[in-house]
């Protein structure tokens, strides 16, 4: 279950009961923090939380913030600074991230349907493609063309959603500006003179859940489908057995289904990942036949080089160019040089190989790298501190 669906199921029940909640998301960042925009947190009136806005630092403050947000019912941006890691120790919210994090707090009308949750669901249903979320944090008067926490929404088919009035020369520039974002895939903070204000807006990338297909239904890929689910991957797991392919054997999957080895070929090409997990030589064979001409970023087989080298020399036999066009993308033997030995650690290599590769990271040690953890966030001004707020790390 992904971050957000924790927060939509949460957002759920505490509307039925009519519990008023705020919600806390970051909206900028500058040096280093433990989570980047688009992270969020949501308190309720008597503090119950849901999902996290650092690494456990931030989140005492801020639910009592929150709170005091839901009374007043007024939204407004919290700015906590480290950048000072002798003064943050003994004073502050003892981040030792040396970096500056900026969070929007605002109450939730449950009414309003373009509140952000409920507009971020509307996205979340049935998502296949990303979209971008452009966010007003700025601190903008009553007579500013845009007001704290109003939002556009903006799809891959070029879809507007949300609250952000479209009459104004605003709206076009902020439009321009997530429209790029999203072509880019890329993140931004941008700043909009406004008369005697500056408007600052949040562009955040919304991306799909990775959609992960295991062919094989063994007992090995149980553990990779847990750990895959558990990241909110959406996960179907095929394999020719009806004795194997169970959906109580794998719970968590979106999907179980058998597919015959004859069927193979007849399944609908998608963007999946694919891990090859069966163990059976002339169903691999079937299925590396069948991701040919798939838009498959990873094909992850299982199994020693020679199995590989094996199924190539078969593959070309009568198409010569498979090779070329599985090259970059298919990965064999699977999964990162960990020394994995056991179901749990080789599915643990198995799914990190993916992350690396869905974030064209080269999954080294982080402690040998000489780049940041993060990149950095593309902003075109920095980052405006709205006051300094001291919080004691408290979770």
């Amino acid at each position: 279950m992904t971050e957000l669906q924790r927060l939509l199921l949460a957002y759920d029940e505490h509307r039925a009961a009519n519990r008023a909640c705020a919600l806390a998301s970051v909206v900028d960042v500058a040096g280093s923090a433990y989570r980047r925009p688009g992270a969020r947190m949501l308190v309720t009136e008597d503090g119950q939380l849901t999902g996290a806005i650092s690494g456990g630092c931030l989140e005492g403050d801020a639910r009592r913030r929150a709170r005091q947000t839901i009374q007043r019912g007024k939204p407004t941006i919290v700015t906590y600074d480290s950048t000072d890691p002798d003064d943050d120790l003994q004073f502050g919210a003892a981040l030792g991230c040396q970096g500056v994090v900026q969070i929007l707090l605002e109450p939730l009308d449950f009414q309003n349907p373009d509140n952000p949750l409920e507009l971020l669901r509307r996205w979340a249903e049935g998502v296949e493609a990303p979209a971008v979320v452009a966010t007003v944090f700025s601190l903008a008067g009553s007579d500013a063309p845009a007001q704290m926490g109003e939002r556009l929404l903006l799809t891959s088919d070029g879809a507007v959603q949300g609250g952000l009035a479209t009459d104004s020369a605003l709206y076009q520039a902020i439009l321009a500006d997530a429209q790029a974002a999203l072509a880019a895939g890329q993140p931004a903070t941008r700043h909009y003179p406004a008369g005697a204000v500056t408007v600052r807006v949040c562009l955040e990338i919304l991306r799909p859940p990775v959609r992960l297909t295991v062919y094989g239904a063994g007992n090995d890929v149980q553990p990779v489908v847990r750990l895959a689910s558990g990241l909110g991957w959406r996960v179907q797991v095929l394999d020719g057995r009806p004795a194997q392919a169970q959906a109580n054997r794998f719970p968590e999957a979106e999907a179980v289904r058998v597919v015959p080895l004859a069927q193979v070929g007849e399944e609908p090409h998608d963007g999946s990942f694919a891990l090859l997990m069966t163990h059976n030589y002339y169903y691999d064979l079937a299925v590396l036949r069948h991701l040919l001409d798939a838009p498959t970023r990873y094909v992850g087989l299982l199994g020693p080089r020679k199995k590989y080298d094996r199924l190539l020399t078969d593959l070309q036999k009568d198409l010569p160019d498979a090779a070329q066009r599985l090259q970059g993308r298919l990965y064999s033997p699977i999964g990162l040089n960990l020394g994995a030995e056991t179901p749990e650690e080789i599915a643990l290599s198995i799914i990190a190989e993916i992350q690396a590769v869905l974030t064209n990271r080269p999954a080294s040690f982080l402690r040998d790298s000489p780049h940041p953890i993060h990149p950095s966030l593309h902003a075109d001004g920095p980052l405006i501190a709205d006051g300094r707020v001291d919080a004691v790390c408290e979770l």
